[in-house]
């Protein structure tokens, strides 16, 4: 290195692996201090707000020259060792510039940044019902550069003092806990009604220097949220107790909704439960979970100051599924307080190394440490789907994939990163034993605490632990790509049973042969049940290099002459795609299966084969309505519902669709009677409501039920609330049954959050030429028809709503911006941040099409002219092209699916 500025462009946005890994070997940074001003963002023309930042690092080599971070809207000032820098020759749209660094080195900085509508960086949203203003931060992978200057990469750890100025009677909140508050001096505030001008009181908070953690999980929180408080006592056993502070909090107007008690017995249960597994006690202090609006995640494991989505602040009627999702969440990110918060990976190429681990131990918390106890039927049901359906693209990527550059870490959390990870570690805890799992976690922690590891650090202490080399086991499971194939076979006049396992990975078109430990279960019909019920069940350890991948499965054989179901994973302990034998398939689609988590692992098997153009689409639907919705575990309802939507809309040939859409609709009418209150009846209420978008032969039910009409149709129990309310409202727009004046009427009538989303999606949603277009240049351009920025909820609502077409001229019209859609995709991923644009591309991707008599999938207009786009912007952003290459795959998978039901 010499004092030349290696880095002089300043506008690069993009950061890479060879830069970080460059200014990583060159930096050790000690501490930032960061204050950032608020006080203006109670007003409603605020977009900006000031920032000072103070950054003490060392450099290996005097005379070098690096960079920061930074994406906010200017700076003012830039000081490094006392001397002040142009900022007209060092500070760009991206970076600012350091030259001439010495050892030690002190860089002080005053900028401004922007308040974010994306949920990118400090987000600022108005709350409809009160006028309240709330802030709070997002920043992962890369966006506290939008909030301050800052070297924006996970191994470049170090300790921050964070202080917030805002007004008196705001929560103001960062990871540490808050050492001082101090008054400052009074501004005159107008206030709406009051003749005078009031005195808003602002305070300083300072807060507690955080122990050394990465940029991306510092935090802050601002806005008059309603706090409960609570508090936890424990720890690991033989270590002394540690006391953690507990805070809950969520949106003032959220407050009467807000089950606190609840969210801080399950975290206390978490803290004990995790305590136990990782043997290293809650290192953060104290630990505030907030609710926040417009959140473009699930949650973030931010230490000290988790943020999850206000979707989980059940304002309207929740499912158990839903609450029994809101506590996996909650472990999840509980379980990040060691898995990427204590111990964080060096690059994204290990985001598997939090991710996945996070989403496993999530569940087993869930499962051993709460009251639900469908926790692994959810698992199988949800998370493995995800990840079979990433898997299969041809975007996959092994577990430890290769992450070049920020854009592309940022696609990254996919279903591989998360559930594959997570699906991968239990097959690997049943493999090594789930005690030799705990202790190698626990010696992990203890080596690694508050530094970055790798791969090779956590197969160290695995090897350790159960005296075995996992090169090999590592080297199959998380350096290959693609899902194995589990199939069971029949031998011999005893019907013994051999599991044949098959993998390819798609990267390489090699076969791949993985170690599994399996259980393999034989099912037969109970004829005083009706039920498929476990006859016998084996483990067997599948060796990969058996021959022609065919192990055999000792003492277990399959009786003859009745219904039978052999399942190759009994217990979901691996993953691996099944391919059920013909007779199986059989008896799944006539009997149920009685076993809850065998049932689960069924059922995605057959959602496999429906996606693979191998069981008629007609067929999985019929199964559905006469084994499917009876079942027990609501989530399991849910997703088949669900399934039986994307189904209809994709899988299911054009001429069969009416009539399969008039029969699923008329037996969730049915079933509306049948039921009286509870969760399956409102599943079954939402499904029709989903389903009325785009059939109506029971848009009469739909009225009734706004109306109050439930009686008359023999309907009991069902609570039509806000949430109903609006997705039938949904439904009837789509379909020119209610006017404008209507749908602001409903809004007038309650102005909340919910409800301006959902009205931007009815609105958007009918069926009128003028209104579709307008949609489509709004969510193109990512604001309004006032020229306001579009928020990520609102902008989702309204591509959401123009691709609803219920009539075959809305259809013309939405088919008639295809064109424009293609031309416009370059210029959406400039102007959007890659959050907003990734909603836009794969939200207006048309990818519901038909496929005609006689055409072959892959010359369908859309498949066409996707692929013409591919070759003609072959040096378009990596980001960008992968989602059009998925969106390519997904659309080709279903006109297969519907050319083969055809055939």
């Amino acid at each position: 290195m010499n004092s030349a500025l290696p880095f002089p462009r300043a506008d690069v946005e993009n950061l890479t692996r060879e830069e970080a890994a460059q200014r990583g070997a060159l930096l050790d940074v000690q501490h930032y201090t960061v204050e950032v001003d608020l006080r203006g963002a109670p007003d409603s023309s605020a977009a900006t707000y000031p920032v000072r930042t103070t950054i003490r690092f060392t450099a290996a080599e005097t005379g070098s020259s690096t960079f920061l971070d930074h994406l906010g809207a200017s700076v003012e000032s830039l000081t490094l060792n006392g001397t002040a820098l142009d900022v007209t020759t060092h500070v760009g749209p991206a970076r600012i510039l350091l030259p001439d660094l010495q050892a030690e080195n002190t860089v002080e900085i005053t900028s401004t940044s922007r308040y974010s509508r994306s949920g990118e960086g400090l987000h600022r949203f108005v709350d409809p019902t009160d006028g309240q203003v709330y802030l709070y931060t997002q920043y992962e992978p890369a966006d506290s550069r939008r909030v301050f200057p800052v070297f924006e990469q996970p191994d470049l750890k170090a300790v921050f003092s964070f202080s917030l100025i805002g007004p008196q009677d705001w929560q103001l909140r960062s990871n540490g806990t808050e050492l001082s508050r101090e008054s400052l001096s009074v501004e005159g505030v107008s206030v709406a009604g009051d003749e005078a001008a009031t005195q808003q009181k602002l305070v300083r908070v300072q807060f507690a220097e955080t122990p050394r953690m990465s940029s991306y999980i510092t935090a802050l929180l601002a806005g008059p949220y309603h706090l409960v408080e609570g508090h936890y006592s424990g720890g690991v056993a033989g270590k002394p107790a540690v006391e953690v502070p507990l805070g809950v909090l969520c949106r003032a107007s959220l407050a009467e909704h807000f089950d606190a008690e609840a969210l801080l017995d399950l975290t206390r249960r978490g803290l004990d439960f995790f305590h136990t597994e990782f043997g290293y006690p809650y290192p953060w202090g104290k630990y505030d979970q907030v609710f926040v609006p417009e959140y473009n995640l699930g949650a973030m494991e931010n230490p000290g100051l988790v943020t999850f989505t206000e979707k989980y602040v059940f304002d309207t009627a929740a499912t158990e599924a839903q609450y029994e999702t809101r506590a996996n969440t909650l472990m999840h990110e509980m379980a990040h307080m060691w898995f990427g918060d204590l111990v964080t990976m060096n690059w994204w190429d290990d985001l598997w190394l939090k991710e996945s681990f996070a989403d496993y131990m999530g569940s087993l918390a869930v499962d051993e440490a709460t009251d639900w106890t469908t926790s692994w039927i959810s698992f199988a049901n949800g998370r493995k789907a995800w990840a079979y359906v990433q898997d299969q693209l041809p975007t996959t990527h092994p577990i430890v994939a290769d992450i070049g550059d920020l854009e592309a870490a940022d696609q990254n959390f996919d279903g591989i990163t998360y559930a594959k990870g997570a699906s991968v570690l239990k097959q690997l805890a049943a493999y090594a034993g789930r005690g030799a799992f705990r202790e190698a976690a626990q010696r992990y922690f203890a080596r690694h605490a508050f530094g970055n590891a790798s791969l090779g650090d956590f197969l160290t202490v695995l090897e350790e632990v159960t005296g075995q080399n996992k090169d090999d086991w590592a080297r199959a499971w998380l350096q290959t790509a693609g899902v194995p194939v589990l199939s069971a076979e029949l031998t011999g006049p005893q019907n013994a049973v051999a599991v044949r396992e098959q993998g390819v990975d798609p990267a390489t078109g090699e076969s791949v042969s993985r170690p599994h430990k399996v259980r393999v279960g034989v099912h037969v019909l109970e004829q005083s049940s009706g039920t498929l019920e476990l006859h016998a069940a084996q483990e067997a350890f599948l060796d990969p290099a058996a021959p022609e991948g065919l192990t055999a499965v000792p003492g277990l054989q399959v009786p003859a002459g009745v219904p039978r179901l052999v399942l190759p994973n009994e217990d979901d302990l691996t993953y691996a795609k099944l391919s059920l034998d013909a007779e199986s398939v059989a008896a799944v689609l006539t009997y149920p299966v009685a076993d809850p988590l065998a049932r689960a692992t069924v059922w995605a098997a057959l959602w496999s084969m429906v996606r693979d153009g191998e069981l008629p689409a007609r067929r999985f639907i019929a199964a559905v309505a006469q084994l499917g919705l009876g079942i027990d575990e609501i989530v399991v309802v849910q997703g088949l519902l669900r399934q039986s939507l994307t189904a209809l809309e994709r899988y299911t040939p054009a001429k069969e669709r009416p009539a399969l859409q008039r029969e699923l609709a008329a037996t969730l009418a049915g079933q509306l009677t049948t039921l009286s209150g509870g969760d399956h009846q409102r599943a079954m209420a939402r499904t029709l409501a989903a389903l009325s978008l785009h059939e109506d032969s029971q848009l009469e039910l739909l009225e009734a039920l706004l109306d109050g009409g439930a009686e008359d149709h023999g309907i009991s129990g069902l609570r039509i609330d806000e949430e109903l309310r609006w997705a039938f409202l949904q439904a009837l727009s789509a379909h020119g049954r209610v006017q404008p004046s209507h749908l602001e009427a409903e809004l007038s009538a309650k102005t909340t959050a919910r409800a301006r989303i959902a009205h931007r999606f009815a609105a958007a949603a009918r069926p009128d030429r003028r209104v579709k277009e307008s949609a489509f240049e709004q969510a193109l351009a990512g604001r309004d028809d006032s020229g306001q920025e579009l928020s990520n909820d609102h902008l989702t609502a309204t591509v959401d709503g123009f691709t609803v077409a219920a009539d075959p001229v809305t259809a013309a019209v939405v088919e008639g911006h295809t064109q424009a859609y293609f031309e416009a995709l370059t210029g959406v991923w400039e102007r959007m941040s890659q959050g907003q644009a990734t909603r836009v591309i794969s939200g207006l991707f048309p990818g519901s099409q038909d496929l005609e008599a006689g055409q072959e999938p892959e010359e369908h207009p859309v498949a066409v002219q996707t692929q013409r786009w591919l070759q003609d912007h072959s040096e378009a952003p990596a980001a960008l092209r992968r989602l059009m290459i998925e969106e390519q795959d997904h659309l080709l998978r279903s006109l297969r699916a519907q050319a083969a039901a055809q055939g």
